[in-house]
């Protein structure tokens, strides 16, 4: 069965979709154990998350990292997502409440259940360095 990359449920309308063109994405970590039978479908996935966030494709990415254990038995959950956003004005506590609501029903639409955490952080105190283009 082969997945639709559209979103089943419209985001657009999301508060943090509501913010400048310039908005980031935020880093979004899946940590899975390396039993999980169910399938992660990056790519539906990181289509959803970027209607949330009101954000491209092109400047998003998501990185799953499979391990063998952890504790925190008692949430059942088939993967656990940590979030990196960028502090701003419009993510408010309840935005970002509303967000990590809607992240979590995403992956609910794809058969997992998960386990959502999110920390900001200060846009002075970020650094990155892409490798060069080719």
């Amino acid at each position: 069965q082969q997945l639709s990359l559209r979103p089943r449920r419209c985001y657009r309308n999301h508060p943090s979709a509501r913010s400048s063109s310039s908005a980031l994405m935020p880093l979004v970590r899946l940590f899975a154990q390396k039993t999980l039978q169910k399938a992660i479908p990056l790519k539906s996935l990181q289509a959803k998350l970027c209607g949330i966030w009101g954000v491209n494709k092109k400047t998003t990415k998501l990185i799953v990292t499979r391990v063998d254990d952890w504790t925190g038995e008692e949430f059942a959950e088939d993967v656990y997502v940590s979030i990196r956003a960028k502090a701003t004005p419009e993510r408010t506590r309840d935005v970002v409440l509303e967000s990590c609501r809607a992240v979590q029903a995403a992956f609910k639409d794809e058969g997992l259940i998960a386990n959502v955490r999110l920390e900001t952080y200060v846009g002075d105190s970020y650094f990155h360095v892409p490798p060069p283009s080719s």
